[in-house]
């Protein structure tokens, strides 16, 4: 029978992560994963065949990773700036938001509203959020402040973001539909929930994506998200963490003093269990009931495109899919796909966002591929109940429907724009909630292992921890399922490193 120090279930990035602060502190790490490679949903692929373009499969931009990660563990990554924050198709020109607002962001906002007022709460909202940021991104990787401590930091914005539903500060703040809409996505990314919910839901999402690394600026990683997988990999095994990957857990104990991990018809002891996988999926190797912890509830399409589409708007698409790219994303369309799709409908408008990933790094394209572009649809409020028995079908329907929709802002036909593989099939392929449950272990294909969590303590039990503990002292979440989880981060890895550590040295 092996012995480690920690054994880590689930080959993630956060995993990664926490194994290799580990293996640098000198303990004997050995991380299990059931696929054959690293990465879980931070990973590039190659889709289509015959055509030599790494696509980031699942997940595709980077913000909440922490510069105190990359430095303390050595990272070689090129994190790039995109040169527009977003632009929505509505009106006849469109809403632009350039990354750093000039004439042509306040003009846009003019034309679309009629006056400079919402250019002028925009600008102060984003201040305040930034002034947010700031003060909240350091607390992501020390012990839990009470609740008390983080509205100390948060400062005047604590209301806004942390009190009253989002959709409430947003009718507020904001007269027009179209403006409340692109601040309200912020809140809907892998979260299905009404802008206007009590339960804060929205409220949560958004902050998780507003105070990334203390800027919330979401960035483009150079060579994708294999990128970010292939350094992870590169600084374990220099530490000296060992992989067994291919390889299915089956079993996971914990005594508080040591625990056992079996797969593949062996087993593991170790002092520390760490959980790179769902809470949900925790339990169930446990052999305890499984508690539903949220489903998932978007529709992830990748496509090739052997030219960007131009826009009946005149905007340069160049400048328009570089950034998040809106498609039907007004306050009242959101809401109105949540009710149908909570309903157990269809959503009749269906809202999703778009970007450029080669915009900004076309290193992920071979240079054969010279002009081509690669375009990543990420589609709301599409939760798993509405596949269930009809996935195939309802997949390709909803890809049809969305590039339909598409096209309606488009000079170029999105279809006449698609490559197509050595097979003569056009370069386009789409992952609902139940994909991800079955290529990943991911629950109802929840991209946040379940509801997200406020970063802070919500019982004074809580103050001081590092919010991956379980009911068992040395078995601790280091996935997107903890405290402070979800997005690409490497938080909860880290924080379950140090959990562990000082466990072992309390």
């Amino acid at each position: 029978m092996d012995s480690y120090d920690v054994v880590v279930v689930g080959g993630g990035h956060n995993a990664l992560v926490a194994a290799t602060y580990l293996a640098k502190a000198g303990r004997s790490v050995l991380v299990v994963e059931k696929l054959g490679q690293v990465g879980g949903a931070a990973v590039s692929a190659s889709p289509f065949p015959g055509v030599p373009a790494r696509l980031s499969r699942f997940s595709y931009l980077v913000s909440l990773l922490p510069d105190r990660i990359v430095a303390d563990l050595g990272l070689r990554l090129e994190l790039r700036s995109r040169a527009a924050s977003s632009y929505t198709a509505a009106g006849t020109g469109g809403l632009l938001v350039e990354r750093v607002p000039g004439p042509d962001t306040v003009g846009s906002f003019r034309a679309l509203t009629g006056s400079d007022e919402a250019w002028d709460r925009w600008r102060a909202w984003y201040a305040s959020l930034d002034e947010l940021a700031a003060a909240v991104a350091p607390t992501m990787l020390e012990p839990l402040v009470s609740r008390a401590r983080f509205r100390e930091l948060a400062g005047p914005v604590w209301p806004q973001v942390f009190e009253q539903p989002l959709g409430t500060t947003l009718e507020e703040l904001f007269t027009d539909d179209v403006v409340r809409g692109v601040v309200a996505t912020d809140g809907l990314i892998g979260t299905h929930t009404s802008l206007r919910s009590p339960d804060l839901l929205a409220n949560r999402c958004f902050l998780y994506h507003v105070i990334g690394n203390g800027t919330g600026e979401w960035r483009v990683p150079v060579g994708g998200m294999g990128a970010v997988t292939a350094e992870l990999f590169r600084v374990a095994t220099e530490a000296g963490v060992d992989f067994v990957t291919g390889a299915e857990v089956t079993r996971v104990s914990a005594d508080g003093t040591t625990g056992e991990v079996t797969f593949d018809g062996r087993f593991v002891r170790s002092r520390s269990v760490l959980a790179g996988v769902a809470p949900a999926v925790l339990d169930s190797l446990r052999g305890k009931e499984v508690v539903p912890r949220g489903e998932g509830c978007q529709l992830k399409i990748n496509m090739l495109l052997t030219k960007l589409p131009r826009l009946k708007s005149g905007v340069d698409p160049t400048l328009a899919f570089a950034g998040t790219f809106h498609l039907d994303e007004s306050y009242s369309q959101l809401e109105r796909a949540y009710a149908e799709s909570a309903a157990g409908a269809v959503p009749s408008v269906l809202p999703g966002e778009m970007y450029c990933h080669s915009l900004t790094d076309p290193t992920i394209l071979d240079p054969s591929l010279e002009g081509y572009q690669a375009l990543t649809l990420f589609g709301l409020h599409l939760p798993a109940a509405l596949f269930e028995g009809r996935n195939d079908q309802l997949r390709d329907t909803l890809v049809t429907r969305y590039l339909t929709a598409l096209n309606t802002h488009l000079v170029d036909p999105i279809e006449t724009c698609l490559a197509t593989d050595t097979n003569g099939n056009p370069c386009i392929e789409a992952r609902t909630p139940l994909d991800l449950e079955a290529e990943l272990t991911m629950p109802r294909g929840n991209i946040f292992h379940g509801d997200l969590s406020w970063p802070f303590a919500e019982t004074d039990a809580e103050i001081g921890t590092w919010g991956v503990e379980t009911d068992t002292p040395n078995l601790f979440l280091c996935a997107a399922g903890a405290r402070r989880g979800g997005g690409v981060s490497g938080i909860p890895g880290h924080n379950a490193a140090m959990a562990v550590l000082n466990h072992l040295h309390p």
